[in-house]
């Protein structure tokens, strides 16, 4: 997938920007809030219709205005050239894919794969718990419609038994309500199990092609319980009622699984340098872009946040050969990108303004 063109209104700071892209390496130059993020991020919005930095819609729309727009246009690999129309409101949006009305957004879901790189991402190998499992969630839901429901269905089964756990429900009630949420607890154990042995040959390739390093990654999931059976997560459910009423809240499930990132036997987190670290990183994403492309048939669009300037020159080299030659990459930074990593289009970025630049000396 290509995105030729994309023209954005009242999105955050840019009040109005039309963009041709050319080719499939383009550069945005530009001091710090000066834009660069946003556009990204409207990128990425193709694809799942949410920010990749805020679940907050009314924050995407510019400051006193009433909504905003982002129109793209793409040469696709399995629906040619193809336009997609997004209306945002602070309460809701309004999507067309050539001209038709998006009223399914199972239907939609993974047509349009775009991967975020940021310099956030780290968070991935040493962060908290749901930063990884919010990255295997979102992963695994691109690409599957009915993993994406049960989870919508776990966390609305969660809340509604936290609600009974703080107002003192009989054991009937409790049992009504736990049947489904156990069902949803013992599926997503299982899809996330079988999707993590998958990304693990994922990671383990895309950081070796990184890091250059003989020493393989392993991805190993790690559930809060290893039940993958519906009678068995009611009879836990059914066992910690006392303590989650004392708690007031459910305490044991899928919302508090986890996966380690090894060398050997030993957590990257604990024992990896920073510079495995951050290479680790990379492969997560990498290793998303390959996932995706697996999946859908369709190349992702790569979005690179200011990440390139972080690594040294070797790396650097490796992870531009790991993506290899056909996903577009766009990318920002406050420098110039190398010169050797091929022909960029570069736009200088001011204020919410896009300003194409023919020559690396006219920004001097």
């Amino acid at each position: 997938m290509r995105l030729s063109r994309i023209t954005l209104e009242h999105f955050r700071n840019i009040p109005l920007a039309e963009l041709t892209l050319v080719g499939r390496q383009q550069f945005f130059i530009g001091q710090n809030g000066q834009g660069k993020t946003n556009l990204l991020e409207a990128v990425s919005y193709l694809t799942a219709l949410r920010s990749f930095r805020t679940s907050d819609q009314s924050l995407l729309i510019g400051h006193g205005q009433t909504g905003a727009g982002i129109a793209y246009e793409l040469e696709h690999e399995l629906l040619d050239d193809t336009g997609v129309t997004i209306k945002l409101r602070p309460q809701g949006k309004e999507v067309t894919c050539d001209g038709e009305w998006v009223t399914k957004f199972s239907e939609y879901l993974g047509r349009f794969p775009t991967v975020v790189f940021s310099s956030q991402d780290q968070q991935l190998v040493r962060g908290a718990p749901a930063f990884r499992r919010r990255w295997l969630d979102l992963t695994i839901a691109a690409m599957d419609t009915g993993y994406l429901q049960l989870l919508q269905q776990y966390h609305r089964a969660v809340l509604d038994r936290n609600r009974l756990l703080k107002s003192g429900a009989t054991p009937l009630e409790f049992s009504a309500f736990e049947l489904p949420l156990a069902t949803a607890a013992a599926q997503i154990v299982q899809k996330r199990a079988a999707n993590v042995k998958v990304l693990s040959g994922y990671v383990a390739d895309a950081y070796t092609a990184i890091a250059g390093e003989k020493e393989r990654v392993t991805m190993q999931y790690q559930p809060d319980l290893d039940q993958t059976d519906t009678k068995g997560w009611t009879a836990v459910f059914a066992k910690n009622r006392g303590r989650d009423q004392l708690l007031k809240t459910t305490s044991t499930g899928p919302h508090r699984d986890d996966f380690d990132l090894l060398f050997g036997r030993h957590a990257v987190r604990d024992y990896g340098s920073e510079g495995q670290q951050r290479s680790l990183a990379l492969a997560l994403r990498l290793a998303q872009v390959n996932y995706f492309h697996e999946r859908s048939g369709v190349q992702p669009v790569v979005l690179a946040d200011d990440v390139l300037g972080e690594l040294d020159q070797d790396r650097r080299k490796r992870f531009w050969t790991a993506l290899g030659f056909d996903c577009q990459v766009i990318a920002t930074g406050t420098g110039f990108p190398d010169a050797e990593l091929g022909d960029w289009q570069i736009f200088k970025v001011d204020s919410g303004q896009f300003t194409e630049i023919e020559n690396r000396d006219s920004l001097r």
